[in-house]
């Protein structure tokens, strides 16, 4: 059977696992449709509230039913650099709107933290956990019922798919994601890797470190290496939530302001108002979502999709599963190489052709759904461009180049870099797990070695400067799930690991925290569910098990007899650590209602 046969029979297997949930989904998404204009519904006095600060044209027309209003739902704030240019874009956007005929309020604002700053810090336990509270944030400013569509202001980790999971929370309402894009090219994030091991190593110091680090995170827009934040416009793109070829155009440029402003009127002639009524929950299907995860495989995306695409696919009504993500990486060759997965960055992966060259050589072997629908109202192939700056302001777009201006970064169909996507799933009597391989050298593909148990990063930092690891094993760093502590990135780990593969021993990452879009060339076994603290089989290894890795089979295994293994207790440990500081005793009622990895560890369909 053909990869596009095979996609497709994924794709039924999909809809037919998600009729339950995804026909109650609609139901209730075609009855709040068809209350007509939402402010129709609202008193007087509602109404009033609503516009109370609105110009005397403005109160005019939003009292009657026919102009459109727009929710701006904005994840501004300006200490994050990928969210700082959104400072600007509501008065953008409310003069587009005036433009065009319609109206912009901001709607609310959500929270936004940064990964990058909270990395082995206790305010990264609150990252996760982040994702919901911002579908939940912005589902209490779009709950006015003030507004005929949403456009969402977002860039980064959690932000994105808790945008998403709202959006189609209110899936009766249009909805356009509108980027920032990524910060130039700064320091060369091969150098930035290799200074960080050095100081790992103890031969530079943190100035050294400082200096690095600051000549690679420079600037407005989003960190220019491939983690979750470019995996998410990525996504937003192959999705047809974002306008053709927007993802990537750079912060504070002429074309950047363009395409937010066609963004905003485009959003005025999708709502219920006009003829191109354009319902988010409608428009993203089974189709759309089996095309981001394509997409992630296509480019060696973000781990960290493998829970939130599960997760706003639920918001959907859908049942994207583990197994579903599995079988599509082996369907799905690896088209780029941005770092870690090259030496590349998102600059020069658009340089190369970026979002609208991928697409294309995509559709050539029917591996994504042309037929989808989108927010530029036709199938995937309008994607296929590259989007320009007009003589008088606009956005033009011309076809994407028939080859890739660099083949180092982006590969065509016919010669991919790999056969198969960077991520895969992993099975065994530990659980189940996620590895990203498009990094990880073949001949590390498979590890075998005796495990060094950890309950922390910093455990594992001090064996490391301790001189204690110098040796072929699989760190087993536990208790880092979601129930346990909010599943943090554990990249701290990265450098010391990364250290002891260079110096020639054999070794690997076994956890049930996270490693993110980041993820390097040390094989890293990571989302490991049942978690510790449900007393999953992580739970019971001990020193010296020896584990094996096998990423080419798709396996994860203890080499311990089952007898043995069932005998033992689980081990338990004090986390009560994790409970207080930086905001953690806020969010309890998260950790104890948080459902497993794989079920995309959410507070809010795990009941469902």
């Amino acid at each position: 059977m053909s990869a596009h046969a095979r996609i497709a029979a994924i794709t039924n297997r999909i809809v037919e696992r998600s009729k339950p949930t995804r026909e109650r989904y609609l139901e209730r998404l075609r009855a709040a449709a068809s209350q007509g204009v939402n402010r129709s519904v609202l008193g007087c006095a509602n109404l009033a509230h609503g516009f109370a600060i609105c110009s005397p044209a403005e109160k005019d027309a939003l009292a009657g039913d026919r102009v459109p209003n727009l929710g701006i739902i904005t994840a501004y704030n300006d200490m994050l650099s990928a969210h700082q240019p959104f400072e600007t874009y509501p008065a953008i956007i409310r003069e587009a709107a005036a433009q065009a005929g319609g109206i912009a309020q901001v709607a609310g604002g959500v929270p936004a933290m940064c990964d990058g700053v909270t990395q082995g810090q206790p305010g990264m336990e609150l990252s996760l956990f982040s994702r919901d509270l911002i579908a939940m944030a912005a589902g209490v400013g779009l709950s006015h019922n003030m507004f005929d569509a949403a456009l969402f202001l977002g860039v980064c980790d959690k932000i994105v798919p808790g945008l998403v999971i709202a959006a189609l929370s209110f899936g009766h309402l249009p909805a356009i994601f509108i980027p920032a894009g990524p910060m130039t090219s700064g320091l060369p994030n091969d150098e930035k890797s290799r200074v960080r091991q050095l100081f790992a190593e103890g031969k530079v110091g943190r100035a050294e470190l400082l200096e690095a680090e600051s000549k690679s995170y420079h600037g407005p827009g989003t960190c220019t290496f491939y983690g979750t934040a470019n995996s998410n416009q990525m996504l937003m793109e192959i999705m047809g939530f974002h306008m053709p070829g927007s993802s990537f155009i750079n912060p504070g440029t002429p074309l950047r302001e363009a395409l937010t402003r066609e963004a905003a009127k485009r959003a005025l002639a999708i709502t219920a108002l006009g003829n191109e009524f354009t319902p988010a929950g409608e428009m993203i299907d089974e189709r759309s979502i089996v095309n981001g995860v394509v997409g992630l495989h296509a480019t060696g995306g973000s781990t960290n999709h493998t829970m939130h695409l599960v997760a706003m696919a639920r918001a959907g009504g859908i049942q994207l599963t583990w197994q579903d993500i599995a079988e599509l990486s082996e369907l799905v060759p690896l088209l780029a190489r941005v770092y870690p997965n090259g030496l590349a960055d998102v600059n020069h992966f658009q340089a190369a052709g970026g979002m609208g060259f991928l697409i294309k050589e995509l559709l050539k072997q029917g591996l994504v759904h042309d037929d989808v629908r989108t927010v530029f109202g036709q199938g995937l192939e309008a994607y296929t461009v590259d989007a320009q700056l007009g003589e008088n302001g606009t956005v033009v777009r011309k076809p994407s180049p028939e080859k890739s201006h660099d083949p180092k970064v982006l590969a065509s169909i016919e010669t991919p870099f790999q056969a198969n996507g960077g991520l895969k799933m992993l099975r065994g009597n530990l659980g189940k797990a996620v590895i990203k391989i498009s990094a990880v050298k073949a001949e590390r593909h498979i590890i075998e070695a005796p495990a060094i148990v950890f309950h922390s990063q910093q455990e594992l930092q001090n064996a490391f400067k301790e001189g204690k690891l110098n040796r072929d094993f699989v760190a087993v760093v536990r208790f880092q799930g979601p129930k346990a502590n909010g599943m943090p990135e554990l990249h701290k780990l990265t450098p010391p690991l990364g250290v002891l593969q260079d110096r020639g021993f054999r070794v690997a990452l076994l956890t049930d925290g996270r490693m993110s879009g980041a993820s390097g060339k040390v094989p890293a076994a990571i989302h490991v569910t049942p978690e510790a603290v449900d007393g999953g089989p992580i739970a019971r290894i001990k020193d010296g098990d020896i584990i094996r890795l096998d990423a080419i089979r798709g396996t994860l295994e203890v080499l311990v007899d089952a007898a043995d293994m069932a005998e033992r207790e689980p081990v338990t440990i004090d986390l009560s650590d994790n409970e207080f500081g930086m905001g953690r005793e806020l969010f309890a009622p998260f950790r104890h209602a948080v459902g497993p990895s794989d079920q995309g560890a959410s507070v809010l369909f795990h009941a469902h």
